[in-house]
Formats: C-alpha cells, sequence, structure tokens
C-alpha cells in the first residue's frame, strides 16, 4: 500500500464537465483485469448473492460489483467508478443498510476478512470485511475481548464508524473511541493511512460520522482485558411489564459503570418453531453484562428479581466467547425498519405507553431495546470530557430507544407503511426527552422519507453537523460516496 498525507482536501478533483468514459463491456473486462478479485454484473451467476445481505428487505441493485481482494482493489474501483461517473456505495454484511444503490458500483469487501491480534500491546488489526466473531475467537485465547456489539456476525468496520455501542459500553466507551489507525481509500483512489496525529479532524470525523468519507480498508483499535462476564437475560411476563419499566429506570440510577444493560419488549408469534414458554407472549426482557465477580453480579440484579415471578432467569457467569447470549440476535437474514430516539432520560409512563402501542395491539411486529447509556459512552475512554474521542453524536444521551418491524414477503410496502407510522407514535411518547438518533440503528431506507434531511441531521448537534459536512465538502465533493445514512436524500 502507498500511504499518502491525508492532511488536505482531494488533489486534482474530477471537473463537473469532464467527459464520461462509456460503461460498455470492454470496459468492465478492463475492470475485472485490474482486480484480483472477482466483478459481477446484473445477470451474471453470483451477481445476485453479492449484492446481498443480513437485510432482505432493501438490497442494492448496482450496474458492477466490485469483490475486492485488498486495497488496492479498492482503490482501482474506486478510480475506475471516477472515471466512468459512477456512484459508489461499499458493503460488508448488510446489516445496517440504509441507502440502497439504483445503478452505480458497489464495492463488496467480504472478501478482506484477515483480523491479527497483537497480545502485547492489546491491539487488534481487521481488514474491512471481518466480522465481529472473528475478533472475539482471535481475542479470546489472550484473555482480551473487542468492543463488539450484540450480534457476532456485523462487519467491525461499518459498525465502529457509525460509533459502536456494544456489550462493554457503559465500562469503555464507544468502540471508535478506541480505535488507532484507519487506512482508507479517499473518493479520488489515494490509499492514505488516517491517525489522530497525521489528521485529527479526518480521524475523528471517521469514527461516529466516518460514512461517505472513503472506503476504509483497513482498522487498528484497543481490546480490553475481559475474559469473563456475569450477565444473560431476566424474562418478564406481561403482568410485570408495568412494574419491571419502573423498577429498571430507578435501577439504572443505582448501578455501576462495570455494568451494561438494555431491557426489551417483544410480541413472539404463536410459532412451533419457538420455545414453548415464548409462543405468542408478550414478554420484557433485561439484558446484562456485569465485568465483576458473580457474586457481586448477584447482588447488582437483586432489585430487578424482586419485581416477582419471572419467566426464565439464565444470569450466570460465562466466558466472552458466549456475550453473544445475552441478546440472542437473529442470525438469519430478514427484512426488517427501524428508527431509534436518544434520550436525556425518560419515565416510566411514557415507557409503559410506548409497551402499549407496540405490544398485542399492534398492527405489526414491533421490538423494542432501551439501552442504558452513560458511563464511558458520556466521559470519553479517558473519564474526561470526550472531547479528544471519536466524534460519535450526542453523547451526553442517557438511553437509546430502539423500535424495529420484520417485513413480511407477502405486502411489504403494507407493512413499511404500518411500521412506520407504529414507530412514529411509539417515538412520539419520548419526544419531550428526544435529542437525536444513533446512526448505527437507522435501519431501513430513510432516504425516502419526506423529513429524510432531518433524520440525517439528527445524528448530530448542529456543531458536530456542520463539522462533518464541512469534511464532507472538502474530501468528496463529488458526493462519489453516496449510500449512507447520512446522505439525506441529497443524492
Amino acid at each position: 500500500m502507498t500511504t499518502i498525507d491525508a492532511s488536505g482536501p482531494l488533489a486534482a478533483p474530477l471537473a463537473p464537465d469532464a467527459p464520461d468514459a462509456p460503461l460498455t463491456p470492454e470496459a468492465l473486462d478492463g475492470l475485472a483485469r485490474r482486480l484480483h478479485g472477482p466483478v459481477f454484473r446484473p445477470g451474471d451467476a453470483g451477481y445476485d448473492a453479492e449484492r446481498s445481505g443480513f437485510q432482505a428487505g432493501y438490497r442494492h441493485r448496482p450496474a458492477v460489483i466490485a469483490g475486492v481482494a485488498d486495497a488496492d482493489d479498492v482503490a482501482a474501483a474506486v478510480a475506475f467508478a471516477r472515471a466512468h461517473r459512477l456512484p459508489v456505495a461499499v458493503q460488508v454484511t448488510g446489516h445496517g443498510l440504509s441507502a440502497a444503490t439504483d445503478g452505480g458500483l458497489l464495492i463488496s469487501t467480504r472478501r478482506m476478512s484477515q483480523v491479527t491480534v497483537d497480545p502485547a500491546t492489546r491491539t487488534a488489526r481487521v481488514a474491512a470485511g471481518a466480522v465481529w466473531s472473528q475478533v472475539i475467537e482471535a481475542a479470546a485465547p489472550y484473555g482480551l475481548a473487542p468492543l463488539n456489539g450484540s450480534a457476532p456476525g456485523v462487519g467491525v468496520v461499518s459498525y465502529t464508524l457509525g460509533g459502536g455501542v456494544g456489550v462493554l459500553a457503559r465500562t469503555y466507551g464507544f468502540a471508535a473511541d478506541h480505535v488507532r489507525a484507519i487506512d482508507l481509500v479517499t473518493a479520488d483512489a489515494r490509499q492514505v493511512r488516517v491517525t489522530a496525529d497525521s489528521d485529527p479532524a479526518l480521524f475523528r470525523g471517521l469514527l461516529g460520522g466516518g460514512h461517505g468519507l472513503g472506503v476504509v480498508t483497513g482498522m487498528e483499535f484497543g481490546l480490553m482485558p475481559v475474559a469473563r462476564l456475569y450477565g444473560g437475560q431476566l424474562v418478564f411476563g406481561a403482568g410485570q411489564i408495568d412494574d419491571a419499566l419502573a423498577a429498571y429506570l430507578r435501577w439504572t440510577e443505582t448501578v455501576p459503570d462495570t455494568l451494561t444493560s438494555s431491557l426489551a419488549l417483544i410480541v413472539y408469534p404463536d410459532l412451533p418453531q419457538l420455545p414453548a414458554p415464548l409462543r405468542g407472549r408478550h414478554l420484557l426482557q433485561i439484558r446484562i453484562a456485569f465485568t465483576g465477580d458473580a457474586e457481586e453480579g448477584a447482588r447488582l440484579v437483586a432489585p430487578l428479581r424482586a419485581v416477582g415471578p419471572v419467566v426464565s432467569d439464565d444470569l450466570r457467569e460465562m466466558p466472552y466467547t458466549e456475550a453473544h447470549t445475552i441478546h440472542r440476535d437473529p442470525a438469519d437474514p430478514h427484512a426488517y425498519n427501524g428508527d431509534n430516539a436518544l434520550l436525556s432520560g425518560v419515565d416510566a409512563a411514557a415507557l409503559r405507553q410506548v409497551a402499549a402501542l407496540t405490544g398485542p395491539a399492534s398492527p405489526v411486529m414491533v421490538v423494542v431495546q432501551l439501552n442504558h447509556l452513560g458511563g464511558a459512552l458520556a466521559t470519553g475512554p479517558d473519564g474526561g470530557s470526550g472531547a479528544g474521542a471519536g466524534g460519535v453524536g450526542h453523547r451526553d444521551a442517557r438511553f437509546l430507544l430502539r423500535v424495529l418491524s420484520p417485513l413480511g414477503a407477502d405486502d411489504p410496502e403494507g407493512d413499511l407503511a404500518a411500521a412506520r407510522a407504529v414507530h412514529a407514535a411509539a417515538l412520539a411518547e419520548v419526544a419531550p426527552w428526544r435529542i437525536g438518533r444513533s446512526v448505527n440503528f437507522l435501519f431501513g431506507e430513510h432516504r425516502d422519507r419526506p423529513d429524510a434531511a432531518e433524520v440525517a441531521r439528527s445524528t448530530h448537534a448542529p456543531e458536530a453537523w456542520h463539522h462533518h459536512t464541512a469534511l464532507k465538502a472538502a474530501h468528496d465533493p463529488e458526493n462519489v460516496f453516496r449510500f449512507h445514512p447520512y446522505d439525506g436524500g441529497r443524492s
């Protein structure tokens, strides 16, 4: 890789009136000859599989897919896209797809999956296509853990660029806070290494606001000295939901930063493939991840257990490699849409209304999750103001409320309209405390919303948003990388 100083804006941007190079079969053959990885065109065997991701409700429809194998392939693909005036999208796993291409060039990074761990410096280095399960497995033999999210199949890079609210979030902060270096292909196809010393503004902008500034080909970040957790779920039935909501809010005022938790409300369908205790029931789950010992963990959760009878209680000490069992996120691709609200606070009455709106009377299934924030998420990794950390928006939020609905295959448009209506009604109940949105949890195609620009701006406070748009103007003035949550309908 050629390393170039990334401190300035684009060098020699393509003129707006430059002639287009025709996207002919000969041109596509030329791209294929330049890449180590495969190239797919519509109709090719493998095209549909390559463009598909975990989010099955929205799929890219590119004119060409570059199945890149390394950073040189990425640079070649971006150069090709610029020559042919093709907008560029990037996909690893497609979990958080929120802006699908219609034409353009899709860079698929799934083949770039290398992971290395340096136990002496407690760091991991990953290529663009690595997923969290790989990092967890590579770090575990050294008693180390990454700041991954609840689903181990999520791509490391895209999650981290959005900030990354993970299993250990209150203890160690955002995943973005612990990144040490980023390898980037810029909009003019240069390969650069970006650090806090080489370009502080771009480095900070990439972490928490980095979608649309380039293609990240590699990332180096710190690992945490965590080998075991006390964690799992407490599950309450419908009769305990109101009391459990109030108890959970009181409890979050008392717990130490070493305890990260969330609360979920789910109406399970009455399906034979589900465990009998779940079928057709409206349940409240409290998910716990505590980095202290099991005895202290049991003492801390005692007020929650005192709420009343539980459907299940599997809190236990576990190796960190089993942390994915705390949330039990689905592993199979499916269609879904969702929204979220970062909150300065919330009260039990509002949450009871959210539970009623999204419960058995809802016209669509809605999964509600309330994450307890604060701790190192608010202070930054050094325990200070967070000013030296990544550019994650709204660090002062105390809670994150997420609403997500699966979309059926029979009437996806009708399901989407119904889901958005219920989501809007639920989020309206917490409007007095709403300060913004988390970009990590904008699930679904948001650019077709009438309020697309507002959705994009809500991910950061005004000053931080202006900083991000200034970086975008400097580093991608032609909006080459336009398929991302911040695009706000600009393309």
